[in-house]
């Protein structure tokens, strides 16, 4: 669960970098949401589950 959550996590980080560095929002281009701060149900359980693999990844480092 640990591995999973950490994986979670980076692969959100990694989006939050090219959303910072170029403008480009992964999760919008895949679940065709669109551009950065456009969302759909699917964006929004996605931004949700990492959002959720953050916290279990940070207890996981620090509990």
């Amino acid at each position: 669960m640990d591995t999973l959550a950490i994986v979670l996590a980076a692969i959100g980080a990694i989006n939050w970098g090219l959303i910072g560095l170029f403008g480009f929002d992964l999760v919008a281009a895949i679940t065709t949401a669109g551009k950065f701060g456009d969302s759909n149900v699917i964006s929004r359980i996605i931004y949700v589950i990492v959002g959720i693999a953050g916290v279990i990844a940070l207890i996981g480092a620090f509990g």
